[in-house]
């Protein structure tokens, strides 16, 4: 059985061909070009989410390089401290008899350790009376300037009549429980406790 038993003239020829030329455009701007224009809109969009993270990088870095070199001047001036892991005591008290060696007299006092989260704080008073004012202030200068990180307060003068100076401070050492090994003295985090 024969279907189609005529030949097709030449303007039915062109419009065939003119319809398989379209078709294969069709095809082509479906499969090949909007998928090319979708993934350079894809890559164009991800160039410009990577362009804002390099530069939110960029001023993080710029920012970071600008403490960085606030630090490296505190440690060239030598006022850079540093937190120790707890517990770092025994080095506290060495430095503690150290910086006092040359007084009159002293003591020290410390409080009961405290912590909240990974902070501990060693708090303590201190007692010390110096020949003269400008060796209480030697001693009190080494302390706040330690390696180790003390917060002086509450700092009481008096010159007494023999020409000796008498020093009454309170001040706290810090640590931090990274690095460091709990034992029976560390208390609960205050922190822990609240909540």
């Amino acid at each position: 059985m024969k279907i189609m038993s005529r030949e097709f003239t030449l303007a039915e020829r062109i419009l065939i061909a003119v319809l398989a030329l379209i078709l294969v455009g069709l095809v082509y701007y479906r499969f090949v070009d909007q998928t090319v224009r979708e993934t350079i809109a894809n890559n164009e969009a991800e160039s410009a989410m990577l362009q804002t993270e390099l530069d939110a990088m960029q001023q993080r870095l710029a920012y970071l390089s600008g403490i960085q070199g606030e630090m490296d001047k505190l440690e060239a001036d030598g006022r850079m401290s540093w937190m120790g892991s707890y517990n770092n005591s025994k080095e506290e008290v060495a430095f503690l008899n150290d910086i006092l060696a040359d007084t009159v007299r002293y003591s020290v006092s410390f409080a009961d350790v405290s912590r909240i989260g990974d902070q501990i704080r060693r708090s303590f008073t201190l007692q010390y009376t110096a020949a003269t004012y400008a060796a209480a202030q030697d001693i009190m200068l080494r302390l706040a300037t330690s390696k180790n990180r003390c917060l002086v307060g509450d700092v009481r003068c008096n010159i007494n009549s023999d020409g000796t100076v008498s020093i009454a401070a309170s001040a706290t050492f810090y640590e931090t429980m990274v690095g460091g090994t709990p034992d029976a003295a560390l208390p609960a985090s205050s922190a822990a406790a609240n909540s």
